[in-house]
């Protein structure tokens, strides 16, 4: 995930401990030593994107779960997700997402969101909106869950188009501003193609109309639904992140700060920074460190998160339901996730790989291989490349970086900075 609020303007950002190893409560730009921040990026617990049920309202054309409107059978009994949360509250996972199919379909959400926050674990939902009611959002608010997002991939009819029923841009609006009236942290998630991005500026405009104060756009990973959905072509994903960052600038220098992120592609980390360079931007070596420290892809799948889905399986991330490490309905997910230094998680072992940048960047193909950007963004989005090359080691090819840019020689600045670098 990328905060390009953090990263463009330097304001201080929710999780920027997590991401960066700095803020809440950091005594120097980069102290590994406060409390709640993790030592390092690979240190750190996963966040856990768990689908409770497969169950869906809505017919989105990029679902990776490939979700309807129907029950499906197999699904955790509610004595096996009581097991779950208690098992990830114990482990201390960095937070829990629920998601689905459409999680506020599940039978027994309240209890879930009841059991997950009085076991101290933070709670996001994300969901499409539609079917959150009063009732929803004030419990939300009384549990103390720490977002909800929403989704949404277009203004009015493209929304709806994108999602498979009319009325799903109403219901979604109607659902945020449910959230907001009660108190409760909202923001809205948005999945970037070609049939949406000629939407951008609508869609900006329109987050600022709300004042919405969060917002996640994903670059697509085509699995599910979604393989069927074209992609940004490289120019079109440039110009989507330089949208991006000209309304963080914009947002910020009128004191309407908000959380501007892009999730699913590191580059858009290494696009900004050699913007940055180029135009003689002030924190461009402060981008510099916390693209360093965090490490992109390598610390992402397989590490930094992980997905529990509806039949209790146990995948690197979300989208990336080929690979499966374990099922909590025999293990618990911690017992799996720790399990990478032994012979029964090769799989995980192998993802995680070498500390050292240089050794796993050995093991690539295709442009990662050769990218000499490669420490800062950790060779992309892996489950995309597995998908794209038949095996996890091949190329991105989300990535829309030119050749000229991944030679980019930047060991002079790396020099700079690299005295101040706590252990990745």
């Amino acid at each position: 995930m990328i905060n390009i609020t953090k990263l463009w303007t330097g304001a201080e950002q929710p999780a920027d401990h997590i991401r960066y190893g700095i803020g809440h409560g950091s005594q120097s730009p980069l102290a590994s030593t406060a409390a709640c921040a993790p030592t390092s990026a690979r240190a750190r617990k996963p966040i856990v994107v768990w689908n409770i049920t497969r169950t869906c309202n809505l017919r989105c054309v990029h679902c990776y779960a490939d979700s309807h409107a129907e029950k499906y059978p197999g699904e955790l009994t509610w004595e096996q997700c009581c097991s779950v949360i208690d098992d990830l509250a114990e482990y201390k996972v960095n937070a829990l997402l629920l998601s689905g199919g459409e999680p506020l379909l599940h039978p027994r959400l309240p209890d879930l969101l009841r059991r997950a926050t009085e076991k101290g674990l933070k709670v996001t939902i994300s969901t499409n909106g539609t079917r959150i009611t009063p009732d929803f959002a004030s419990l939300f608010k009384e549990l103390g869950v720490a977002y909800v997002g929403i989704s949404l991939d277009g203004i009015g009819a493209v929304h709806d188009r994108f999602r498979g029923v009319p009325g799903a841009f109403e219901g979604a609006i109607r659902g945020f501003k449910l959230c907001e009236q009660v108190g409760q942290k909202t923001g809205l998630r948005l999945t970037l193609t070609r049939n949406n991005v000629q939407c951008m500026e609508q869609i900006l405009d329109f987050i600022e109309q709300e004042d919405i104060r969060r917002v996640c756009f994903y670059h697509l990973v085509p699995t599910g639904r979604g393989v069927d959905v074209a992609a940004l072509q490289p120019q079109e994903a440039r110009r989507a992140l330089d949208m991006l960052i000209a309304r963080a600038e914009a947002w910020h220098k009128s004191g309407h700060t908000r959380e501007l992120l892009t999730v699913t592609q590191p580059a858009d980390g290494v696009y900004l920074l050699l913007r940055q360079l180029r135009e003689g931007h002030p924190l461009a070596l402060q981008t510099l460190r916390l693209l360093t420290w965090n490490g992109g892809g390598a610390n992402s799948s397989g590490r930094g998160i992980a997905n529990i889905d509806t039949q209790g399986n146990i995948h690197p991330d979300q989208f990336w339901q080929g690979v499966t490490l374990g099922n909590v309905k025999q293990q618990k997910f911690s017992s799996v996730w720790e399990a990478a230094a032994e012979d029964s998680a090769p799989t995980l072992r192998e993802l995680r790989g070498s500390d050292d940048p240089a050794e796993r960047q050995s093991r690539l193909s295709g442009r990662c291989a050769e990218c000499r950007l490669f420490p800062l963004c950790g060779g992309g989005f892996r489950t995309r490349a597995a998908f794209a090359n038949g095996h996890w080691y091949g190329s991105d090819p989300a990535c829309y970086l030119s050749d000229e840019e991944l030679q980019t020689d930047l060991s002079d600045f790396l020099k700079k900075i690299a005295p101040e670098m706590p252990e990745k």
